[in-house]
């Protein structure tokens, strides 16, 4: 038996830029990682220790498909307190990492052709996501000189009667780039007028640098889905537990869904949760003030290299370095970088074409590291 045995869908040879540089890079013994999301942090003693004295009291059976009641009230009472937000049980659903929750939405949203406005660049599970559901992914482009901001006009042409939901990342990954609330607001008014849903991925809701985050939901809450995970704000990225809040029905239909896939979310992680959102006010500061620093220590390297320029980044814990003055695309300068320096970033490409100007690096290391890091970077020669 050989590949072709599998579905059609996954018979098809998929670029996954990410996948082929890690590779190469997993050669090396002087490699500086700086390519994907994973926090060098601990999670925090405090958290680790309330779940594992959890864990020893027993809780390690299975919870109810949507999380266990204590998860989904903290999850409620973190929304009352942080954004004067209220929200029903039934609305939340513990999931296994943000993008599980997506998954489950887009399978039980989607009929085939149903399109999902995705903006460029994206986090690229977005687009195979709505694609394995059956939907159409309809790319609008965000660019640098509009701080790579949604420009209402080009989302107002991308609406269809097709459109069935926009998927919106803010603060973004990869572009470091934060949408104001009055965007927000204009964006929540045209799903409303059009009648589609929003699917809001606020896994870096903590990470807005410069202002203070107002969830999507404020302003279309019968519209608005909204996707959070733990593994940024709290450094639990292992332990995978996220969260879902939509209407009802939907969480019904993800529940059905659900019981035929991973049924629930980890027990134990449950109970990190729990207690990482009853202490957010405490613990998530600290972890946002490590990543500050760090992009802000990388927009002054940038500045002293020549051939490299930064955005300012409002948020999120990457920066999208613009690399076109040295004439390379991304896929060609990463390499380079790789080969030559043995420091591994995502090529720009890998978030869409209309990132093939950029590098994503992660600040996901201390500031030794990326200090070495940007000294080597500075060594490349273009002539």
């Amino acid at each position: 038996m050989n590949q072709t045995y599998l579905s059609k869908f996954y018979q098809k040879p998929v670029e996954n830029l990410l996948m082929d540089f890690t590779t190469m890079a997993s050669q090396m013994t002087d490699l500086l990682n700086l390519s994907i999301g994973d926090p060098d942090l601990i999670t925090d003693s405090a958290i680790i220790e309330s779940a594992f004295k959890d864990v020893k009291a027993g809780h390690t059976h299975y919870t109810a498909s949507d999380g266990s009641q204590e998860f989904i009230q903290a999850v409620i009472h973190f929304y009352q307190r942080q954004y004067n937000l209220d929200f029903k049980p039934e609305q939340v659903r513990a999931s296994v990492g943000a993008l599980q929750g997506m998954y489950l939405t887009l399978q039980v949203l989607l009929d085939k052709d149903d399109e999902v406005i995705i903006h460029e660049p994206f986090f690229s599970p977005y687009k195979t996501q709505v694609i394995e559901a059956g939907g159409t992914p309809v790319i609008i482009p965000t660019y640098e000189e509009d701080g790579f901001q949604i420009n209402l006009e080009i989302l107002k042409k991308a609406i269809t009667p097709k459109t069935k939901a926009i998927i919106i990342n803010s603060p973004n990954n990869p572009t470091g780039a934060v949408f104001s609330k009055e965007t927000f607001k204009q964006i929540a008014d045209l799903a409303i007028e059009h009648n589609f849903f929003i699917l809001s991925d606020e896994v870096y809701e903590a990470f807005n640098f410069y202002d203070d985050f107002t969830p999507m939901a404020t302003f279309a809450p019968d519209n608005t889905i909204t996707f959070s995970s733990f593994s940024k704000a709290f450094a639990m990225t292992g332990w995978r537990i996220g969260y879902m809040i939509a209407p009802e029905y939907i969480n019904k239909a993800c529940k059905l869904l659900n019981e035929d896939i991973t049924f629930s979310a980890p027990s134990p992680s449950q109970r990190a949760g729990i207690y990482a959102l009853n202490h957010a006010e405490e613990l998530v500061p600290k972890v946002v003030a490590v990543f500050q620093e760090r992009l802000e220590y990388v927009e002054k390297r940038v500045a002293e290299i020549p051939f490299i320029t930064l955005h300012p980044v409002k948020g999120s814990m990457y920066a999208f370095i613009n690399i076109s003055k040295t004439g390379l695309n991304s896929v060609d300068f990463s390499m380079k970088l790789l080969q030559e320096k043995q420091v591994l970033v995502i090529p720009g490409k890998a978030f869409g074409e209309s990132g093939d100007d950029y590098i994503r690096l992660a600040a996901t290391q201390d500031m030794a590291i990326l200090e070495d890091a940007f000294n080597r970077i500075a060594e490349l020669s273009f002539q």
